[in-house]
């Protein structure tokens, strides 16, 4: 199955690959490394609203491959570390402590 927009890109003369990946395939879009340099942004956005990676070459080989992130739920970054935090008791943490607990102050 090619994805209608491969055959727009066929058609202007735009390189394609398929690619593999065990029960998985698509067509991928070849470019150069410098005209993904001049067209980066509006590239990313593409892949991003396609779901269609884009591999990078640079003479002729393979570089890079630009693909959209996995979807599902992240998790989000803040309180993620919440249930791992001791928050147990700490005792008094407003008085300051004597030289006996610093082993930089302790004589030898």
């Amino acid at each position: 199955m090619i994805p209608h927009d491969a055959n727009a890109l066929a058609a202007q003369g735009t390189r394609l690959t398929m690619v593999i990946f065990s029960d998985y395939s698509q067509i991928m879009e070849r470019i150069n490394v410098s005209e993904f340099k001049a067209t980066c942004l509006r590239l990313l956005d593409r892949v991003r609203e396609t779901g269609q990676p884009i591999e990078i070459l640079k003479n002729g080989k393979s570089l890079a491959i630009v693909q959209p992130p996995p979807v599902g739920k992240g998790k989000a970054a803040f309180g993620a570390m919440k249930a791992s935090l001791f928050t147990g008791p700490l005792g008094d943490v407003m008085t300051p402590l004597d030289e006996s607990h610093w082993e930089v102050l302790r004589k030898r």
